[in-house]
């Protein structure tokens, strides 16, 4: 008997293995199928026109110019820089460069700002409020936009645009339904919070890039809680982000120096005042304080300890000779501290445009020695670094709210440490530590962000290349074996033709970054149109290498229907798409075998609300059966060469000829635990063993060579292996092709142990 060989480990780059047997028109194929990975690149293509650096306003500082001429190339963009880093130039430059009639939306009072910005690198900006006013270059407010023709304007800038979700779904659906047939958009705010999923989508809904609903299918899978990143998608997620949009807290993000931005001390802290707990509590129907519980305990808390707060900060303002910005939230809280510091100014929502206007104005020019207005009509855009002293009367849990307030003072640009006193009773300390909880983990996951889409940007602004996992290929061969580590499509290219005698595998199902983030993983396909593509290429090779006459049996199931993602909750056809690609290739649709499948089973492992008793007993229209697994059969043209002559009796052939296999044991698989890597989203789901059995012993004859173009943890070979045909697979993935290599040689070793006995037998 021959001995058993140890596998053998090749590692060499993809050309030290001349093509076999290789014609023009594959050639041909592998040159398009090239091209065809690099359209897989989840980034936004340029829809702008190019500018040279020397072209750009001096003024703007040397990072500040390399963004606008990326937002310039790019067309429609956005950019997320940090409070004080030159957003307003920016924009106002990108304006001057596209050179197409613009319009300039901005929050309230933040106008006057950027009008005084234009006139110093030279643009004659001009303030309107209706069409009728408008000039080549127009600003104006966000509550006044509605009164403008998008269709006289080429080009629009949101500025402080993460205001976006402070509107009603209406008014922000009306925006991005304005200018969605605008050529040139630029999206102009500070860095968004990472977890702040509305925002990303809101901004990539107005330029256009894609809906809420196409990029949650992309890059995000929902569980208990709530939306996430897929595990294989962050890279694919932060590639795609960095080319439509540049997240900037600091210059050296991008690789350019800090030196004068560096933001000044920020000291903030809390003035406590007694608040009585046992009124409170009794006001609240308890007989023991029990905290503040919900939004409503929270506002009764508010307006109970209004004076008491008043007295505290008009105690701290009066002191002092300088500037102070206060922040208050509701209206007896301003009315009543103006009472009590005589010349300051109180802004409240219903004054007009122009009391708001002048009051900003005169706050700025150091007129004013106390501002009082709420963070919703001053709290985003404008730029009050003039002032350093910041006091809130009263706080609520919204980190946002904290952070713009703060930042309209503490910015890049202030040159003084910033004050800032939050005026709280005892009662609603669990207030203070909510919003300083959440802005930790907002600095933390903010900074990883950055790191993690830096190297993206970097690139995508032309200043370095970003280390890509490199691409690798590995065969390793053992008795009877061989496995090719790699693309399906191009190592299929590698094998002789017509030397496949049978091919059974599972492919890739419509689902992004479950196993991978490759573009050449087949199931990271972004519409069904390209799965298919590359699919077929896959099919391309398959063809040539299969033997004429024989058999590929290609395992599917039906795929669910996603609500965020389709549209709708229902099934779709992949059954039937998968074997439209076939005939597609020229193959013969040859026959198929539904495999029984548990439904109760599934109804655990899915919760699937058509599987479910409860929903048997409330509403029985969303039922429907437990999803089947189907063998589809299909057979290359041509005649077979050699007979096959199957090992089965005449009973076997009458329980393996019906069109359902009934008792195929969903355990009868490979251990897969230990391929399977932390971020996958799911667990591998090989091909149960004693289906793979039938297939082989039905359709090959023993010696002869069968082929998983999918390999995955080497199911199809290891029961190849026992029956004794040989072996080629191939698998994309490191982990699984390991795995794959463990158990074929496994299969090696087991098939030699069950011939002992027989060897032994034929000695005597």
């Amino acid at each position: 008997m021959k001995a058993i060989d140890r596998y053998s480990v090749m590692k060499r780059p993809a050309e030290a293995f001349p093509p076999i047997d290789f014609i023009q028109e594959e050639i041909m194929t592998r040159t398009g199928y090239t091209a065809f990975l690099e359209r897989k690149h989840h980034v936004v293509a340029r829809a702008g026109r190019d500018v040279a650096l020397e072209d750009i306003h001096p003024m703007l500082f040397p990072f500040q110019a390399q963004l606008v001429q990326w937002a310039t190339r790019k067309g429609r963009s956005a950019i997320f820089a940090d409070c004080g880093l030159g957003k307003t130039l920016m924009q106002l430059e990108w304006m001057r460069l596209v050179d197409e009639p613009c319009l300039i939306v901005c929050p309230l009072a933040v106008a006057r700002q950027t009008i005084r910005e234009a006139k110093r690198i030279g643009i004659d900006l001009k303030y309107a409020r209706s069409q009728e006013d408008a000039a080549k270059f127009t600003i104006t407010n966000y509550e006044m936009v509605g009164k403008f023709d998008p269709s006289q304007f080429g080009s629009v800038v949101l500025d402080e645009s993460s205001i976006l979700k402070s509107f009603d779904g209406k008014t922000r659906s009306r925006l991005i339904e304005m200018f969605s047939e605008t050529p040139y958009r630029l999206c102009c705010t500070a860095t968004p919070a990472p977890n702040d999923l509305s925002e990303f989508a809101n901004h990539a809904e107005f330029l256009g890039i894609c809906t809420r609903e196409e990029m949650l299918s992309l890059f995000f899978v929902h569980d208990e809680n709530g939306w996430r990143l897929k595990g294989h998608a962050q890279n694919a997620f932060y590639r795609w982000l960095a080319s439509w949009a540049m997240m900037v807290k600091t210059p050296s993000d991008i690789g350019f120096e800090d030196d004068g931005f560096i933001l000044p001390k920020l000291d903030a802290k809390p003035v406590w005042i007694e608040g009585d707990a046992l009124e409170f509590a009794q006001a609240n129907g308890m007989l023991f304080p029990m905290g503040l519980g919900g939004i409503q305990g929270r506002s009764q808390v508010r307006r109970m300890t209004i004076e008491d707060k008043v007295d505290r900060a008009a105690s701290i303002i009066n002191g002092h000779h300088e500037q102070w910005l206060v922040w208050c939230g509701l209206n007896d809280e301003g009315r009543q501290l103006k009472q009590r510091i005589p010349d300051a100014v109180l802004i409240e929502g219903s004054d007009t445009i122009e009391r708001k206007e002048a009051a900003i104005e005169s706050f700025v020019a150091g007129l004013t020695k106390v501002l009082i207005s709420k963070p919703s009509i001053f709290g985003f855009g404008v730029n009050l670094q003039n002032c350093h002293n910041v006091l809130f009367l009263g706080l609520n849990d919204s980190y946002e709210t904290w952070y713009q307030a703060v930042r309209r003072c503490w910015r890049f640009g202030q040159k003084n440490p910033v004050n800032v006193r939050v005026v709280l009773s005892d009662l609603e300390s669990a207030i203070w530590e909510n919003v300083m909880s959440k802005e930790q983990t907002a600095e933390k996951t903010s900074r990883e962000m950055i790191k993690n889409v830096a190297q993206y940007e970097i690139e995508e602004l032309g200043l370095g290349m970003t280390q890509r996992s490199e691409y690798q290929i590995d065969d390793r061969h053992g008795e009877s074996w061989h496995m090719m580590r790699g693309d399906c499509v191009e190592r299929l290219a590698e094998l002789k033709s017509e030397s496949i005698d049978l091919s059974v595998f599972s492919p890739p199902f419509l689902d992004l970054y479950v196993y991978s983030d490759s573009e050449r993983d087949i199931g990271n396909s972004r519409t069904e149109v390209e799965f298919y593509e590359h699919f077929g290429y896959m099919l391309d090779g398959l063809v040539r290498v299969l033997k004429p006459g024989r058999i590929v049996v290609c395992h599917v199931a039906q795929v669910p229907a996603k609500l965020i993602v389709d549209g709708y909750i229902g099934l779709k056809d992949f059954r039937g798409m998968i074997i439209s690609a076939f005939l597609d290739k020229g193959f013969v649709y040859h026959g198929d075998i539904t495999i029984d499948k548990n439904p109760q089973a599934q109804a655990v492992r899915t919760h699937s609300k058509g599987l479910l008793f409860a929903q048997l007993h409330k509403d029985a229209s969303w039922l429907r059966p437990g999803l089947a697994d189907y063998l589809l059969v299909f057979r290359k043209p041509g005649d077979n060469a050699v007979p096959i002559k199957p090992d089965i009796s005449n009973d076997d052939w009458i329980e393996w000829a019906h069109p359902v296999w009934y008792g195929m044991r969903e355990s009868d698989t490979l251990h897969v635990a230990e391929a399977r890597a932390e971020p996958d989203e799911r667990h591998v789901a090989p091909l149960q063993l004693g289906v793979i059995r039938r297939c082989v012993k039905l359709w090959s004859n023993p010696g002869e060579k069968v082929l998983s173009p999918f390999a995955g943890i080497g199911s199809e070979g290891y029961q190849s292996l026992l029956e004794d045909r040989r072996f080629v697979g191939i698998e994309l993935k490191d982990t699984y092709f390991e795995a794959a290599c463990r158990n074929l040689e496994a299969a090696t070793m087991k098939r030699h142990q069950l011939l002992l006995p027989i060897m032994d037998e034929v000695a005597k």
